[in-house]
């Protein structure tokens, strides 16, 4: 069996992960992370000396839609979990215009009234790490602080002389606070008569509703198209994983529709405008996002731009530009809207996209190629999750069974590599046979294979079923914000983080911040475990007839140790479990077949006792056995050796005869 071709392929693709785990990429993110805080420090400088407030949206003339200037004092926000700005310094922003607070079970903040800016939002079910004092996630910040994100609505006029609301105009409010059930309508009227109002209401989670109304008390008709944009200063620091996207999102027509960053930028005049309806528009991170939502029976075009004036730091905008909406004298108009802004939780989205009729709604999490096995591998996940009251224990039982499931054909697959494990012996017979002869020796094994009904492939099967398990398991870990922060048991405080226990650190006896360059190194206790039951599996399996080969074979499973240990550690949990299950299916089969884990075979059925009168008969068989010569006829080894006779070519016996 020719596996050189095949080792050399792993051992050069691990050798360029750690490579470029090493020397490319973990000099990337200090240099990155170096850089952000130099610039985060210039910037808060800048706004703490000026204490100049930011440039508000302005409104773009009509038709296009309106885009915003860059703010002062901003840095790039961190993406998957919003950062905070400095306490003091968001405190003096709040308190600087008059507000209406948010308050619900789920989210605080306040709506400026200079601008109507949906601009202060924090949610209250999440923190920033796992700590119980940790301060609550941030999701949207005002202008002048650290980290300008906020949402507008609005109008673009098509008619002259006709005032319409702008970053400026300060709106009255009918109440203090909204909350579930109690929206807030805010009001301002142009000298010319019209008056826009904007009914703003908020739902149990994460989706506000605005009711943008005009009505036109001037003695003109006007000519309006109704906006909505998110704005969001800075180039986030996204996680760097090709499986995840963060960036621009939306869909239209019904499709789903990404752009990172980059791809906006290289743009050369800023502007992304795909084709067709836009159903929902925004910017997306790891964990939380924000969407708009035009009213989808109206025509409507959204877009993404990136801004980068001279100077300033970057802004990047989603919005949308409604179809006209023409208002004689005393008529009055209406348009319907929608911002989502929150955490980006599995059912809740499933909800709005089935409640609200928003295609494709729910892939705001980013569940990859593999959405039709990923998303049923959450389900299972948290309906288990539901039972047990631990992810971890669901993902177990989950791990349980896609065994049974998938028992068949493992089972199949054992034997026949049991059957192979039986053949060692041959093999490496055949080899020794044939080692200067590589085509026959192929041929002599092929063979083997054949008479004894063994298939040199049985052994890739399990791995082959695995391969789209794992990598879909890997994404409900790494994508879904229900498994962000939840425990396991002991020191596993946090399913979709490495084991926090490094070797570094003598398994947290010795806290120290461990270089970013050396964290490959620094494997847990979990990743330990997975480890062993890869090399145990490994014993178990059929091993190659050259020594050199099965060398590098037992090492592989330290490697994969080394490589598998900074993923979530509910993913090395399902590995290790995964393996111990394959082991204890594996170790029954063997057994029934009759061969052990060295490849010897096992003989279960003990030795049968010898039959009453066995030693008489065998001692009258003894007797019989011997001539009255005296010599024994029963022993062949006792036979004198048969000499020939030189001339006539007969035996001593045959002469004493004659």
């Amino acid at each position: 069996m020719e596996q050189r071709n095949l080792i050399m392929a792993i051992v050069l693709s691990v050798s360029i992960l750690l490579g470029f785990q090493i020397f490319i990429e973990a000099p990337r993110l200090e240099k990155e992370r170096a850089a952000g805080e130099a610039q985060k420090a210039q910037e808060t400088n800048r706004a703490v000396q000026t204490g100049a407030p930011g440039a508000a949206p302005p409104a773009a003339t009509a038709p296009d839609i309106p885009r915003t200037a860059p703010p002062n004092g901003a840095t790039a926000p961190v993406a998957g979990q919003p950062p905070v700005a400095p306490k003091i310094a968001r405190e003096k922003v709040l308190s600087a215009f008059p507000r209406v607070k948010i308050s619900t079970n789920r989210v605080i903040g306040s709506i400026r009234l200079k601008g109507a800016l949906i601009d202060d939002l924090t949610l209250l079910n999440y923190r920033q790490t796992i700590e119980k004092d940790s301060p609550n996630i941030v999701l949207l910040s005002p202008l002048n602080t650290e980290n300008p994100y906020y949402a507008q609505f609005g109008w673009v006029s098509q008619t002259a002389s006709i005032t319409v609301p702008d970053a400026d105009t300060v709106w009255t409010a009918d109440r203090e606070t909204l909350s579930v059930g109690s929206p807030v309508t805010l009001r301002w009227s142009n000298p010319e008569g019209v008056e826009f109002s904007q009914v703003i209401s908020l739902d149990r989670n994460f989706m506000f509703s605005v009711r943008q109304q005009v009505k036109n008390g001037s003695s003109k008709s006007i000519t309006l198209n109704p906006y909505g944009l998110i704005s969001l200063t800075g180039t986030p620091e996204t996680s760097g994983f090709w499986i995840l996207h963060e960036g621009m999102t939306g869909a239209f027509d019904g499709t789903l529709l990404e752009e990172s960053y980059s791809t906006l930028q290289d743009e050369d005049d800023g502007l992304i405008a795909p084709d067709g309806q836009s159903n929902w528009i925004g910017i997306t991170a790891k964990y939380f996002a924000t969407a708009l939502v035009p009213d989808q029976k109206t025509e409507n075009k959204g877009r993404w731009v990136h801004n980068a004036p001279r100077g300033a730091t970057e802004k990047y905008q989603a919005d949308y530009l409604a179809s006209a909406n023409v208002l004689g004298p005393g008529q009055t108009g209406e348009y319907a809207t929608r911002l989502f802004a929150g955490a980006k939780e599995v059912r809740l989205l499933d909800s709005y996209r089935d409640g609200l009729g928003l295609p494709v709604f729910d892939k705001l999490v980013d569940f990859g190629w593999f959405y039709y096995l990923t998303k049923p591998i959450f389900y299972a996940i948290e309906y288990f999750n539901r039972i047990l009251g631990n992810f971890g224990l669901a993902i177990l039982l989950l791990t349980v069974l896609i065994k049974i499931v998938f028992f068949p054909l493992a089972n199949k697959s054992y034997r026949s590599m049991s059957r192979l494990k039986k053949l060692q012996p041959k093999m490496v017979e055949i080899r020794d046979r044939y080692k200067d002869d590589r085509q026959r020796q192929n041929q002599a094994m092929m063979d083997l294979y054949k008479k004894e009904g063994a298939n040199p492939m049985s052994g890739c099967f399990p791995i082959l079923i695995q391969i789209p398990v794992f990598f879909a398991l890997y994404k409900v870990l790494f994508v879904t914000i229900e498994m962000r922060h939840a425990p396991f048991f002991g020191w596993i405080q946090d399913l979709s983080a490495p084991d926090p226990l490094g070797i570094l650190t003598v398994f947290g006896l010795v806290p120290w911040d461990v270089p970013q360059v050396l964290m490959i190194a620094n494997i847990g206790i979990w990743p330990i475990i997975m480890g062993l039951t890869m090399f145990l599996q490994q014993k178990l399996n059929p091993q190659p007839a050259d020594p050199m080969q099965a060398k590098i074979f037992m090492v592989l499973p330290i490697v994969f140790t080394f490589l598998l240990g900074g993923f979530p550690a509910g993913l090395v949990i399902y590995w290790a479990w995964n393996n111990t299950l394959s082991i204890a299916q594996q170790w029954l089969i063997m057994r029934q077949m009759g061969v052990s884990a060295s490849g010897e075979a096992i003989n279960e059925e003990p030795p049968k006792a010898p039959p009453r009168g066995n030693k008489k008969k065998k001692a009258n068989k003894e007797d019989d056995d011997i001539d009255p010569d005296g010599d024994n006829k029963t022993a062949p080894a006792a036979k004198p050796p048969k000499v020939k006779n030189k001339s006539k070519g007969k035996t001593r016996r045959q002469r004493k005869r004659r």
